[in-house]
């Protein structure tokens, strides 16, 4: 409880024009964010990029943040919108782009059996929701409740996504072992 409080007095801080407050509600959530963000994208410099991307909207959106959750769930849900923008600007991109391109997001997309060694693997075979909610649920130790807000999904759905999305993996790495 006393670290929401310390979130508390730091949101306030920053509110009122606190750069040093931001930084520390940077510093003591930016592992949970890019952590997330890692295992969502599974492209580092793109996960790094957009939790730099995630904390500029929080700065400039914190007078928006009503403090219904928690610091840590509402910067992973603008995180996820960035990672849900993100994937819809690479579709786009990829969509245009020559034959060759095609068949390299067409490769990405159905890995072969050997890419299926690890885990990151298996992760980057799920539908972009369930890979966020199994990010946040199972990696990142989020409740229910607080993945569903930061992925702004009904609770129901977020627990079929983690079901599902188990399952999934279960099925991938226990067919290669």
């Amino acid at each position: 409880m006393r670290m929401e409080a310390l979130d508390a007095e730091l949101v306030e801080a920053a509110r009122g024009g606190s750069g040093p407050a931001f930084e520390r509600l940077v510093g003591r959530h930016q592992q949970a964010v890019r952590g997330f963000l890692r295992r969502t994208c599974g492209d580092w410099s793109d996960a790094d990029d957009l939790a730099q991307e995630t904390f500029v909207v929080a700065w400039s959106t914190l007078g928006r943040y009503k403090g219904e959750a928690s610091v840590r769930s509402w910067l992973c849900g603008i995180a996820w919108r960035k990672a849900v923008s993100h994937q819809r600007s690479r579709n786009r991109r990829l969509g245009r782009d020559t034959a060759f391109t095609e068949a390299a997001e067409g490769a990405a997309t159905a890995p072969g059996e050997e890419e299926r060694l690890d885990l990151a693997d298996a992760l980057s075979g799920l539908p972009l929701e369930q890979r966020a909610a199994v990010s946040l649920c199972l990696a990142a130790d989020f409740s229910h409740a607080e993945a569903a807000h930061a992925l702004d999904l009904p609770l129901g759905t977020l627990k079929s996504h983690v079901t599902r999305g188990r399952a999934k993996l279960l099925e991938v790495l226990g067919q290669r072992r």
